[in-house]
């Protein structure tokens, strides 16, 4: 069994990387090729356009892939969604496909948009949403660079992704309307899935990806305390399900050991040494799967 895997290169390569090898796959490209290897003999990685992933899995040309519910939506792809995960560029954060204008040129809604030029690589999307809303407007795809179209001149609105709006701000550009919200997903063509030994795979694949992102969101918490002091400090810890409690060979100490969110951590640390814990560690997760 080979599963042809596209990986989308670009903004998004590095984070996914990352999270494959949280999840415990190792990839590496070679910085004069677009081609990756991987450690892992059933996978047949691509590095590819997250535009492009889409219409590669739903024509059979890969198996599976990784791209955004944004292009999934644009080209219209018949796929079967594997998982979602939540990761951007930047943050965790879903990124939001916008439509933006000048400040201060008193366009407001996409209702304003009637016989406007609007310049956007989501020109499918665009068209069909302002369709949708009775609205007429020309329509053009851009390649990239959107913010500076409305200040050459050549469009009055575009329709962009953005994740923390710092560009659309640096460009005196507001947001007027969400055209879509949209996270990173795990596609597959239905063949694929119809296939017992890529479907085993892609499940696999789903549980360690979402069980690495679980585990970037926490950290492991361990402590010794006094026997007596027990109450006190179980009375201060939340855990996933509830603390793991452990005798030692001092019967008069217990050792405890509890998942967590780092911001968390800050603030019980130092209410776990008042109450008498000690010996407090913290350790990062790979993975945590519910």
């Amino acid at each position: 069994m080979l599963l042809r895997l596209g990986i989308p290169k670009g903004s998004l390569q590095d984070a996914t990387f990352a999270l494959f090898e949280k999840a415990g796959w190792r990839f590496r490209v070679d910085s004069r090729s677009y081609q990756p290897v991987v450690d892992d003999p059933e996978i047949e990685p691509a590095l590819l356009r997250p535009q492009e992933i889409p219409r590669y899995v739903e024509e059979g040309v890969i198996d599976a892939g990784l791209t955004g519910l944004d292009w999934i939506t644009d080209c219209g792809a018949d796929v079967h969604e594997v998982c979602e995960l939540r990761y951007s560029k930047l943050t965790n954060n879903p990124i939001r496909v916008v439509l933006a204008v000048a400040q201060g040129s008193g366009l407001r809604s996409s209702a304003d948009m009637q016989g406007k030029r609007i310049a956007t690589e989501y020109v499918r999307l665009t068209s069909r949403y302002l369709k949708e809303k009775g609205v007429a407007a020309d329509v053009e795809f851009s390649w990239g660079a959107c913010e500076v179209k409305i200040a050459q001149g050549v469009a009055d609105a575009i329709v962009v992704n953005t994740e923390t709006g710092s560009s659309l701000r640096a460009h005196n550009l507001e947001v007027i309307e969400t055209l879509l919200t949209s996270t990173t997903r795990l596609v597959c063509s239905h063949a694929a899935w119809a296939d017992p030994g890529k479907r085993e795979k892609l499940e696999s694949m789903a549980i360690l990806l979402e069980g690495a992102m679980n585990a970037a969101k926490l950290v492991g918490l361990k402590m010794n305390l006094p026997a007596a002091a027990r109450e006190e400090v179980l009375g201060l810890l939340p855990a996933l399900q509830n603390p793991t409690v452990s005798p030692l060979a001092d019967d008069r100490f217990l050792a405890i050991e509890v998942i967590l969110s780092e911001a968390e951590v800050r603030e019980l640390v130092p209410k776990l040494k008042r109450a008498g814990a000690s010996g407090l560690v913290e350790y990062p997760l790979n993975k945590v799967i519910y």
